[in-house]
Parts: C-alpha cells; sequence; structure tokens
C-alpha cells in the first residue's frame, strides 16, 4: 500500500470505525477482498458483511478498487484506502485546549497537548500536499538518553534548549518557510508497561 494519511477528525466518522467488527474489516481490507470473501473468512452472513461495508464507504475510509462480473452480478473489490489512519486527538478532548496556554516545559499534559497538535498540523498538510501531488518536507530526530537522576533531566532540557536557540538564530530567515521545531522527552515504555 501506497503511504499517505487518512485524517479523522469527524467524530461521527471516527465511530463509524469503532465498533470491533467494522476494525476487523478494515484490519482485513488492507488486502483487497469483496463482501463474500471476508463473510466467508468471518463466518458471518454476506448481507451483515455488506451492511458494514457500506457504512465504512459511506465514511470514507475504503474504497473500490475494482468490478468484477460474477454470475450475472457485479463484485464489488474493496480496500482499506492507501495510508495510514490517524485520528485527530481533539475529537475526544472535551473543550479547546491550546498547548500553548500551558507553558509547563516539563508537564506531561503539554507534552501530549503539544503532540496531539503535532499530529493534526502534519496530517492535515501531509493531505493537502498529496492532494497536490507535492511532498511535505519534515524531519525527525529520536534518540534514547538514561538520566542518572531526575535533576540531570532538567539539566539535559536546559542544555538542549540553550543549543537549538543558538541553531535557530543561525538559520533563521524571514524570508524563508516558518518550519515548527517541537522537541519532547518521555520515560521509553518497558515491556510490562505497554498492552
Amino acid at each position: 500500500m501506497s503511504g499517505g494519511i487518512n485524517y479523522l477528525e469527524d467524530p461521527d466518522r471516527v465511530l463509524t470505525a469503532l465498533p470491533p467488527l467494522r476494525r476487523q474489516l478494515l484490519a482485513l481490507l488492507r488486502e483487497p477482498a469483496s463482501a463474500t470473501q471476508l463473510a466467508a473468512r468471518l463466518d458471518l452472513p454476506r448481507q451483515r458483511v455488506n451492511y458494514h461495508l457500506r457504512a465504512l464507504e459511506t465514511a470514507g475510509l475504503i474504497e473500490v478498487v475494482e468490478l468484477r462480473q460474477r454470475r450475472g452480478c457485479v463484485e464489488r473489490i474493496l480496500r482499506v484506502k492507501p495510508g495510514a489512519l490517524v485520528v485527530d486527538p481533539a475529537v475526544m478532548r472535551e473543550g479547546d485546549t491550546d498547548p500553548a496556554s500551558s507553558h509547563d516545559q516539563y508537564a506531561a499534559e503539554h507534552l501530549v497537548e503539544v503532540a496531539a497538535a503535532t499530529v493534526r498540523d502534519v496530517a492535515r498538510m501531509q493531505g493537502k500536499a498529496a492532494e497536490s501531488g507535492k511532498k511535505l518536507l519534515t524531519f525527525t530526530i529520536e534518540a534514547d538518553v538514561r538520566f542518572a537522576r531526575p535533576a540531570a533531566a532538567r539539566e539535559f532540557t536546559d542544555e538542549l534548549t540553550e543549543a537549538i536557540t543558538e541553531l535557530v538564530a543561525r538559520y533563521e530567515d524571514a524570508d524563508g518557510r516558518p518550519y515548527r521545531i517541537v522537541v519532547g522527552g518521555h520515560p521509553r515504555p518497558v515491556k510490562g508497561d505497554q498492552p
């Protein structure tokens, strides 16, 4: 499947994808299949599968990739739309929280809000870039570090802030395209922490 992002910011579209059977259909439709094929794999009536497929198609989560003549009927071959399925984190949030409203750079809530804003902004821009046949220029830097003591994390943050401030000053160009740099840190999950 080709890359891209299918960005869901409409709560109704998200709700369409939530029922367990529909999530199962989305997983199976990574490979093209017909309602008849899916019904056989799930041991369910074709009419029931077709009902859920129509809902997913109406929500724009799956697409028809082929029409086949079969015993005097037209069989529709479907698949999940190519790309990652990304849900806007704001869909589940009550109220309108601006990540910039909380400036506690050490608060987990602030990191989550900034990460959610990043997901939303990048997904929207990538979608628009793909529609116009362009690529969105992004970059990601990831690293792991082990701090000997909690105070070392704050010292590291202060030094990193200073280094980034110097780099920004060196590369800043008033006529250039503005980029947002987001740096966050959190404990790396260990096996017992993951579902």
